[in-house]
């Protein structure tokens, strides 16, 4: 049998045409929704539609990672150069006969090629946004009016990350999910989340007539140190997906009986190297990946604080109470998520929750980021000289 080519190209029309299948129905859906509104409502729902389904793809991928369906068809964009898996039956059926429990079945080919056609999908979902988006500012130039509140760059920057992207997930298949490509491809759609979150937000401000609450210096520096507190948890838990370190610690809060077990953070953080193996070509140890573990869990404690200050601070400030209780409520989700996947070993349910409350805390505080500007220093007064 010849090896599958990585890259073949032939299927790309019909994978192409899937995807705009998959968009029109939500397309025609939010068309007859909103064919009595105003343009800036549809450009509002359309990002919103938008934001929504990128979401359910961020899901997806982790329901992908996390059922190793990751190299379900081993060649991209297609499965053994074709565009479904049933026109590949053949050739699935060899390689599972081969390796009856290996990467390659009927089910997991199905699995990572559905992953591409939502990814598709939601590609053009977002071509389509940013040409609303164009259209909107031109007609503001050409015929005067409200400003838009999202610039165009805004959704072109956003198709343009798509496209990367779509080049991750082709390297997250050719590379045979190198662990390092994997974290990237997962940070690369929380970063496409995050922007599609500050657009919806802007335009639903704008829908409102609302402008953004004013908040203190040090309310908006709480808030973007617990978003990069988040994003960077966001990457130690996929180094912990992708290396397979969930279940190295069994209880909790303790690690294998202890507090400090014996861990190896150099061998755990090296980053450049294949699944499973250190740079040099051994093994990874279980010191290495109790580190991985270990870690995650360390910085969890650090997030969790974060988050409830988050909570604590905005609460009472009008206009910012519907993110702020969304992010208080998915810190209690990613508490019970992330302890179910210790204490239950891994339920497929319970990982797939834990990817998506971290996406969703992402989005939550871009919202809240985005709702919210920095109020103008008070001016000091001096006091006035008292007379002799």
């Amino acid at each position: 049998m010849n090896p599958t080519p990585l890259y073949d190209y032939s299927p790309l029309v019909q994978m192409m045409l899937t995807g705009l299948l998959i968009a029109l129905g939500p397309l025609l859906w939010l068309a007859l929704r909103n064919r009595r509104a105003s343009p800036t409502r549809r450009l509002q729902a359309l990002t919103v539609l938008t934001l929504f389904l990128t979401f359910d793809l961020v899901m997806f991928g982790a329901f992908t990672r996390l059922t190793d369906s990751g190299l379900g068809c081993p060649d991209w964009p297609g499965c053994y150069g074709e565009a479904h898996p049933v026109a590949a039956h053949a050739q699935i059926s060899a390689a599972e006969a081969a390796m009856p429990e290996g990467p390659v079945t009927h089910r997991k080919a199905w699995v990572e090629m559905v992953h591409r056609y939502l990814a598709t999908g939601v590609g053009v979902l977002i071509i389509a946004l940013a040409i609303a988006t164009w259209r909107a500012w031109r007609r503001q130039r050409l015929q005067g009016g409200a400003v838009p509140p999202v610039h165009p760059a805004w959704p072109i920057a956003t198709l343009f990350w798509v496209c990367v992207q779509g080049a991750f997930g082709a390297w997250t298949v050719t590379l045979k999910l190198f662990p390092a490509i994997v974290v990237m491809h997962l940070a690369g759609g929380i970063v496409l989340l995050a922007m599609l979150a500050l657009q919806a937000a802007r335009h639903g401000l704008a829908q409102l007539g609302l402008a953004p609450v004013r908040i203190s210096a040090a309310q908006r520096g709480l808030l973007w140190v617990t978003l990069a507190a988040v994003c960077l948890q966001v990457l130690l838990g996929g180094w912990v997906s992708t290396n397979y370190a969930v279940l190295v610690c069994d209880g909790f809060p303790t690690c294998q009986g202890q507090w400090w077990p014996p861990m190896d953070f150099a061998r755990g953080f090296e980053l450049w190297r294949p699944l499973g193996q250190l740079a040099d070509g051994s093994p990874i140890d279980f010191a290495a990946l109790t580190a991985i573990h270990y870690m995650h869990r360390l910085f969890a404690y650090v997030v969790f604080v974060l988050l409830i200050a988050v909570a604590v601070r905005l609460w009472r400030v009008e206009g910012l109470r519907r993110p702020v209780a969304t992010i208080a409520g998915l810190a209690a989700l990613q508490l019970a998520t992330g302890l179910s996947n210790v204490i239950l070993d891994w339920p497929l349910v319970a990982a797939v929750l834990h990817t998506g409350g971290a996406a969703a805390l992402v989005a939550a505080l871009v919202w809240a980021l985005s709702s919210s500007r920095r109020a103008a220093p008070q001016p000091r007064h001096r006091l006035s000289s008292l007379p002799a």
